[in-house]
């Protein structure tokens, strides 16, 4: 494809009606677009001769600011949402908005992969990546294969690599889709972030399913509110085409309302009348086993995973393969073929351990109300939780984080998780805010250790023989941000440093 076929085709795919200033004004055919079209890119960097540039509007700077570097490049056209400061020497398409101009035209590069698959896209606060690894295995049980895009890792037919974000850019996003159907793939399962939703990452994408988990206090540092982060995750469903049904939790408020205005509901819940709905529940450190009841008939699912919170994101994995007509025996068998999902109540310690560690991604108050709520009826003596809170985000979360963990543990130990620019010590400060109330009431004992490996051992090595040590924050991360470095850690390398620590100094005695 030529860069002046994108163009075209980029245009006549827009629907009809817009107004004439709503239209973009293509240039005419000339020499310099009768050129392959090799990208289409945001980042003036990326620029190679046959290129479009998109200018975004970013937070501190202006895309268009960067044209010139993007031309130098290569770049054979611009498009912005404002004119250039100066006589450019490629043509220049104005546009209302650049970014739903950049999805748009990734897709007609990539042809639109997404009309060759089953693309199901999972959006919540918490959930989505157990959710969406759930539905992933269930569609390989099927015979079908299946991409899989998250915050963990994007995989490609045989290949996986480790995620640069939960959605990345449109760009991106078409690419990694054309590989998945060029490898063969016929579904492909994605978390669809609020971030991509109101940055319209996802634009131009047909999805098959989308699913809704819940909606708790999370990323207010770029939402405005409540109300602002519920209408970005909303956009997802009044994006899915006729007929493709909408997986909504209902014991969530939030998912009630969203309920009553899609199209084609499918409900799930615990505590409510809803389409899907679990049977008595069994509960250990093995996993999970109950029944699923279904329109489409009962599912008997065995899961190696834990905890209450992992029966809702069954039942939304169950509930929309069900109602995208994969065979019930298929479901049953991907759901007792998946192993479990990195840093997700990911167990560290083994048999040859007195204690249990686990490590876990929850890093917001209700993920880790509701991983200490997993974790408490199935801790025999103590429950010791080690965390932090992420700098340069949303701070109005910290001492709710600092209240639920004093509140359902026994001892906590306040660390440093990400402080990115900001100063560990505060952070870790106002953590401790939300917890002194608690600790007053409750008695729970509260130590404060910045350096996060330290906490880690600490927390291992003091630990008595039966209780349950919880490492929540980072999960799969392999790194951590300090003060504008990306240093390499691991939780769960580090937890198993310290349980083989304990367990020489048991020898030893």
């Amino acid at each position: 494809m030529t860069v002046h076929e994108l163009l075209g085709a980029w245009v006549r795919a827009l629907p009809p009606g817009l107004p004439p200033d709503g239209r973009p004004d293509v240039p005419a055919h000339t020499a310099a677009l009768d050129v392959p079209c090799s990208r289409v890119t945001h980042d003036s960097r990326q620029a190679s001769p046959g290129s479009v540039f998109v200018a975004l509007r970013g937070f501190k700077d202006d895309g268009a600011d960067f044209a010139p570097q993007a031309i130098a490049g290569g770049a054979a056209v611009v498009v912005a949402e404002r004119a250039p400061g100066a006589p450019s020497s490629v043509p220049w398409i104005l546009v209302s908005d650049a970014r739903l101009a950049l999805a748009q035209l990734a897709a007609e590069l990539f042809g639109h992969p997404s009309r060759e698959m089953q693309v199901v896209g999972i959006t919540g606060t918490n959930g989505k990546t157990t959710t969406g690894y759930l539905v992933s295995a269930i569609f390989e049980a099927a015979g079908i294969t299946s991409g899989l895009m998250g915050t963990v890792t994007y995989r490609v037919g045989a290949r996986e690599f480790a995620a640069t974000r939960t959605t990345p850019e449109a760009p991106e996003v078409q690419g990694l889709m054309r590989q998945m159907v060029t490898a063969g793939c016929g579904a492909c399962v994605m978390e669809v972030s609020s971030h991509a939703l109101a940055l319209r990452r996802v634009d131009g994408i047909t999805f098959a399913a989308g699913i809704f988990t819940n909606l708790t206090r999370d990323h207010l540092d770029f939402h405005a509110d409540m109300e602002d982060y519920f209408t970005a995750k909303r956009r997802l469903f009044e994006m899915l085409p006729e007929g493709a049904p909408s997986v909504v939790n209902v014991d969530d408020p939030r998912g009630v309302t969203l309920a009553e205005t899609v199209a084609r509901p499918v409900t799930y819940a615990i505590n409510r009348a809803a389409d899907v709905t679990p049977g008595p529940l069994s509960f250990s450190l093995e996993g999970l086993e109950f029944d699923v009841r279904t329109p489409q008939g009962t599912v008997h699912a065995t899961s190696k995973l834990v905890g209450r919170p992992n029966v809702y994101n069954i039942l939304a994995a169950v509930g929309a393969t069900a109602t995208l007509g994969i065979p019930l025996g298929a479901i049953e068998a991907g759901l007792k073929r998946l192993p479990g999902v990195p840093g997700r109540f990911e167990v560290t310690s083994s048999s040859a351990d007195d204690i249990t560690v686990v490590v876990d991604y929850a890093h917001t108050d209700d993920a880790l109300r509701n991983l200490l709520e997993t974790a408490r009826p199935l801790a025999p003596r103590r429950l010791i939780t080690v965390f932090g809170a992420g700098g340069d985000r949303d701070r109005t979360k910290r001492p709710l984080m600092g209240m639920v963990a004093a509140r359902l543990s026994d001892v906590v130990v306040v660390t440093s998780d990400n402080p990115r620019s900001e100063d560990p010590g505060r952070i870790i400060d106002e953590v401790k805010r939300g917890a002194e109330p608690e600790t007053r009431q409750r008695g729970a004992e509260v130590l404060t250790i910045i350096d996060r490996r330290e906490a880690i051992a600490r927390a291992v090595e003091s630990a008595a023989s039966g209780d349950v040590v919880l490492i929540a924050g980072k999960g799969h991360e392999k790194y951590q941000e300090i003060n504008g470095r990306v240093l390499p850690f691991d939780d769960v390398a580090v937890a198993c440093e310290a349980l083989e620590a304990r367990r020489v100094k048991s020898r030893v005695g």
